[in-house]
């Protein structure tokens, strides 16, 4: 079977929602009124730490697709003032999240223990306004979110390819900034900054999904120990490193872009390795001088540039069953499933839907079960299931 990205469709039940006249429909999906529908209709769980797990109403997989939101959207109201990334989040509620992660996603490897048969992901994505706030589809609710999706693998094979010059499969290697001009000071980088015990470099042949082809040219790490690894609090501190570590040379690299030999930027993490690594080597200078003479010129290109960090990082399961942590550059219109290859195109059907919907509800609902019991929050009631 010819291996590239595979666009897969995935009928959706349309969300019955009057959106207020003079909105745009991504100003109000993304508002705090509409969060009313997460958790009335789609809430599955809710804990004091005002994380919320709910069914993806707008869903990448019929499969199994849910999210945990840190909802904070009534505790601060201030857009621009809510955390956005793992980085932001306070040390009790990322403790009690990443409990949260562990069982979520030890539960859908026990549900589909065969690689073959599965395309299992976790993971997360900036959604804060790094991008132009006139461009359309940027998230004005700026609230961390994570996903978990599987995707049975007979779907995925039977699925057409996908264009591969779709500008959301462009986050990878062959398209990236940072694969095509720095590649080797980038992956340096991350070797000399992080100490990590439980997460050791992977090959790009494995981490790579043979079906897709993807992801192509990223840092990859496998995790030693698989999911008992995720039990572990070591394993989130140095998941959390590798965030820092990409946080630190997207900063470092935009502020060099931004202006000519920036001075290095407050707060970083990895403050030595920034000096010794990014800001002494030339290819990572040349990259960035290139980057602003074409800003300069076109500005077309400067307005699509996003000058703060956005990043998609995710753990999944590949062709060998090993667990792999990869992070990437976000772009706009990006699904975190199209690092792996994988193009959801969402399609309207409330029959084909609703087909479905009894057996991922039961799926939802026993992941559900087993967080109260590790008392890790309480059941909601919708019209579609009682609070359990």
């Amino acid at each position: 079977m010819e291996p590239g990205p595979r666009e897969i469709t995935t009928p959706f039940r349309p969300i019955p929602l009057d959106i207020p006249e003079g909105m745009k429909p991504n100003e109000f999906f993304n508002s705090t009124e509409n969060l009313a529908d997460l958790v009335n209709n789609n809430g599955l769980l809710v804990n004091p730490e005002n994380l919320l797990l709910y069914r993806k109403a707008l869903g990448h997989s019929n499969e199994f697709d849910a999210s945990i939101i840190y909802n904070t959207s009534k505790v601060i109201l201030d857009p621009l003032g809510r955390p956005v990334r793992r980085t932001q989040v306070p040390e009790h509620v990322r403790q009690v999240w990443n409990r949260m992660n562990g069982i979520i996603i030890e539960y859908m490897l026990e549900q589909s223990p065969d690689p073959a048969d599965a395309l299992i992901l976790a993971g997360e994505a900036s959604l804060d306004a790094t991008w132009p706030l006139t461009a359309p589809g940027v998230p004005s609710i700026r609230m961390l979110h994570n996903h978990f999706m599987v995707f049975p693998m007979v779907e995925l094979k039977k699925a057409p390819l996908a264009d591969p010059a779709n500008p959301n499969l462009t986050d990878g290697g062959q398209h990236s900034l940072f694969q095509a001009y720095m590649r080797d000071v980038y992956r340096e980088f991350f070797t000399r900054a992080l100490e990590l015990r439980l997460l050791k470099p992977a090959a790009d042949g494995d981490a790579r999904l043979g079906l897709t082809g993807y992801p192509q040219g990223l840092p990859s790490w496998e995790i030693q120990g698989g999911v008992a690894a995720l039990r572990e609090v070591r394993f989130w501190r140095e998941y959390d490193e590798i965030l820092k570590g990409f946080l630190d040379f997207y900063r470092t690299f935009f502020s060099q872009v931004s202006t000519r030999n920036a001075p290095m930027p407050e707060g970083v993490h990895f403050p030595r390795h920034v000096e010794e690594v990014l800001l002494f080597n030339n290819d990572f200078l040349k990259t960035a001088k290139k980057v602003r003479d074409h800003c300069m010129h076109d500005a077309r290109y400067a307005h699509a540039i996003r000058w703060q960090p956005a990043f998609k990082q995710l753990i999944y399961r590949n062709d060998a069953g090993q667990l792999i942590v990869t992070i990437s550059q976000n772009s706009i219109g990006n699904a975190i499933t199209e690092l792996l290859g994988v193009v959801v195109n969402r399609q309207p059907d409330a029959e084909a839907y609703e087909r479905r919907e009894p057996a991922l509800v039961e799926k939802l609902l026993e992941v559900r079960r087993r967080l109260v019991e590790a008392d890790l929050g309480e059941g909601i009631a919708t019209d579609y299931w009682p609070a359990g």
